[in-house]
């Protein structure tokens, strides 16, 4: 794997892991598409640190969670915007 492919995939892992960010919000930060940002974490991050890519799973798991309550919050703040 490329040397730059290698660091960017460390960068947005550790920028995951102090900032508990989204992975829409890593990509902006990055300026990277998010399938790329997610094909990073989930795919290259396994075969470079095993043990990062374990911490990073969890609070990817933990965004799943959560999607549904923050997308409700988000169809609320369009509709009092609207009113």
């Amino acid at each position: 794997m490329n040397s730059l492919i290698t660091k960017r995939v460390i960068d947005e892992a550790n920028y995951m892991l102090e900032t508990k960010n989204t992975i829409r919000e890593i990509a902006k930060v990055f300026n990277v598409s998010k399938s790329t940002v997610h094909k990073d974490l989930h795919e290259r991050l396994s075969s470079i640190n095993l043990e990062l890519y374990n911490k990073i799973d969890s609070i990817l798991k933990y965004h799943i969670d959560v999607r549904h309550i923050r997308g409700g919050e988000s169809t609320k703040k369009k509709y009092e915007k609207l009113v």
